[in-house]
């Protein structure tokens, strides 16, 4: 393989640091293993957040996820983890990761960890019509 999962997470500038904007990633093929019996744990990831000056690149994001594969971590670990890691190398305004993880033992487990910059706030939310669930082509 030319490309091999890593720790290093690669930034680019926000191309417009003078406006709030929601930047929404869905991850839905993370894997890890589970610390006590070596299976792997399944998950999709929802990362949301409010770039300062600095915007996750995302290749490096997707082979920071692979990086994970061969790790034993429990659900609660790896969310924040890898949540610590997004914010040292970005520096959000605001960044909200869901870890939905997959039925193990008849129980899914979801995690929700956030960031807020010191003396940061949300402006007010306007509300808009949403679009229908089979807009373009995502279902």
């Amino acid at each position: 393989m030319t490309t091999q999962p890593t720790k290093a997470l690669e930034t680019f500038p926000n191309p417009n640091p003078s406006r709030d904007y929601h930047i929404h990633m869905e991850i839905p093929e993370f894997t890890c293993l589970c610390p006590k019996t070596g299976q792997p744990d399944f998950a999709t990831l929802v990362l949301d957040y409010i770039a300062d000056q600095q915007c996750v690149e995302l290749k490096s994001l997707k082979l920071y996820m692979w990086s994970f594969r061969e790790e034993g971590h429990f659900h609660e670990d790896v969310t924040n983890r890898i949540l610590d890691d997004l914010i040292k190398a970005t520096q959000p305004r605001f960044m909200r990761l869901t870890a939905k993880f997959y039925v193990r033992g008849g129980i899914f487990t979801n995690v929700v960890a956030e960031h807020r910059k010191d003396n940061w706030m949300p402006a007010p939310f306007v509300e808009l019509s949403q679009f229908g669930s089979q807009s373009n082509t995502r279902g």
